[in-house]
């Protein structure tokens, strides 16, 4: 039995080359992906900041320093400290479906402007905090970008890439992400040296640098064409841009495809995408893949690796090296997906990634339970040896469920409901953000070790999900991306009572 079906080029979008005006386009945009993981790694670093702690949260800095006996796991258990985290994917969640509206109706690069807008607001109040309402508030807005650029980034760099090469174009958006957290933890590390303790505002403030590349460039960039077709534009107006887009004439079939697409949008996406039968696999794919990401664990070991680091017993700076080290290993891992994506496919590195961090998470759980107690830390040798698991774990995530839970997503909508099926991937990735920010630290310490298996469980599931249920998207055009699920063994017998005729006039279930 064939649980997965290998793509070939079916014409639309095959021709064009990579052009420099779409290297740069997609450089710029990929600036909200640079903020989104500058977030991720600057509150996990500036949390583990002794003055940022003695400031604002004074109870567990006294754990910390031993004033109140508790136990290692628990140490850092805080549901202000966690809302400090959260707060930014709450207010993220909240904005998404409004950004989903802007983005549909309005275009990819508005959306874009208004994220780094509020993103610059953000960053001014949290590196100005003078009290946890205005560090709250300045977590606020920065998802409230979120909300806007995790909405339109990942559909920009789909919609302009050349259809062979967009895994690699898509999987930027984790490669950024991914420079972002590298970012802040190598900022963590340094201003956590600063005299005086205030190195947690620079920590903060600087948000700011990537916030206006991303609003200067989404007010130069172009609009992708298969936004301003959904936007009414003629095609007349919109194929010049195109043929600059791809570097050659021969666009006229991919322009028709995106034509085409638009033909079948009929107003309320989310509704259709909810409503109609042959939206069903995209559907399930835009809820479990994000869900999945969020249960690897991978959010509570960026949101708290140096927290994690500590409560093996490792100090302060110590700890923001290690977590600049694995921040390294996350870049180059989804560097290398980004050149093997279009080459091996999505399933392949999916399972090889899956199989890499379920491992890893079973021996840290192991290793934890067997070596850290409620009192003292682990020997220097079997922190090394955690440190390495957790590199090994990060490069998993970083070549498979990071860059691959924003690029699939992305890629299987068709136009109709593409920013439809976005606002739904983003806000469950939200959804349950929040719920791993938020119980975290709460878990760590009612289940100590346990944590680890918990999330090596669902790696097992998430792995065995795509073996059997994901097909191939490798080098498919966007514009015809629906017919993988036609082929596939499940999700034909979904979908293939659905006419053509039934899908034209909004079959329904």
């Amino acid at each position: 039995m064939a649980v997965g079906v290998e793509s070939q080029e079916r014409g639309g979008g095959a021709a064009g080359r990579v052009t420099a005006f779409v290297v740069l386009s997609c450089i710029a945009a990929g600036m909200g992906g640079v903020i989104f993981g500058y977030d991720i790694g600057i509150a996990g670093g500036v949390s583990s900041m002794e003055p940022f702690l003695r400031k604002f949260f004074p109870e567990v800095h006294r754990r910390m320093e031993g004033d109140v006996r508790v136990s290692n796991y628990c140490k850092f258990d805080s549901q202000l400290l966690t809302a400090f985290t959260s707060s930014l994917y709450v207010a993220g969640l909240l904005t998404t479906f409004a950004a989903s509206r802007v983005t549909a109706g309005r275009g990819r690069r508005p959306s874009m402007l208004l994220g780094g807008a509020a993103f610059l607001a953000g960053a001014a109040i949290g590196g100005a905090a003078v009290d946890i309402y205005m560090v709250i508030l300045g977590r606020v807005l920065l998802g409230v970008g979120l909300g806007f650029a995790n909405q339109a980034v990942p559909l920009y760099l789909s919609e302009m890439a050349p259809s062979r090469y967009r895994g690699a174009f898509s999987n930027g958006f984790q490669f950024s992400v991914g420079v972002g957290a590298l970012a802040a933890n190598v900022i963590n590390y340094g201003t956590e040296k600063i005299r005086g303790g205030w190195g947690w505002r620079v920590s903060l403030a600087l948000a700011a640098v990537p916030a206006g590349l991303l609003t200067l460039g989404a007010l130069f960039l172009p609009e992708t064409p298969n936004s301003l077709i959904q936007q009414g534009k003629d095609r007349r107006d919109v194929e010049p841009l195109l043929k600059k887009i791809r570097g050659t004439d021969d666009v006229a079939d991919e322009l028709d495809g995106i034509v085409a697409a638009n033909g079948e949008t009929t107003g309320g996406g989310l509704r259709m995408l909810l409503s109609q039968r042959r939206y069903r696999p995209q559907l399930v794919m835009a809820v479990m893949i994000p869900f999945f990401q969020q249960v690897t664990g991978i959010n509570a070991i960026a949101f708290y690796a140096p927290v994690l680091l500590r409560t093996i017993g490792m100090g302060e700076s110590a700890s923001l090296l290690s977590a600049v080290v694995t921040g390294v290993v996350g870049v180059g891992a989804t560097f290398l997906s980004m050149v093997a994506v279009d080459r091996f496919g999505r399933r392949t590195l999916f399972l090889v990634g899956g199989a890499q961090m379920l491992a890893s998470q079973v021996l840290i759980g192991g290793i934890m339970a067997a070596k850290l107690g409620d009192d003292g830390g682990v020997s220097k040798a079997w922190a090394a040896v955690l440190i390495l698991l957790i590199a090994v774990y990060v490069a998993g995530f970083g070549w498979s469920w990071g860059p691959l839970g924003w690029l699939v997503p992305s890629e299987i909508f068709p136009l109709e409901v593409r920013s439809a099926g976005q606002s739904v991937t983003v806000a469950v990735s939200f959804v349950f953000t929040v719920f791993v920010a938020q119980a975290f630290l709460a878990m760590l310490c009612h289940m100590r070790a346990g944590i680890f298996f918990f999330f090596a469980a669902w790696l097992a599931a998430m792995t065995a999900f795509v073996y059997f249920l994901l097909p191939e998207t490798k080098g498919v055009p966007i514009e015809h991306v629906a017919a993988v699920w036609r082929d596939h063994w499940f999700w034909s017998r979904v979908v293939g009572s659905v006419s053509d005729d039934e899908a034209r006039s909004g079959g329904k279930l």
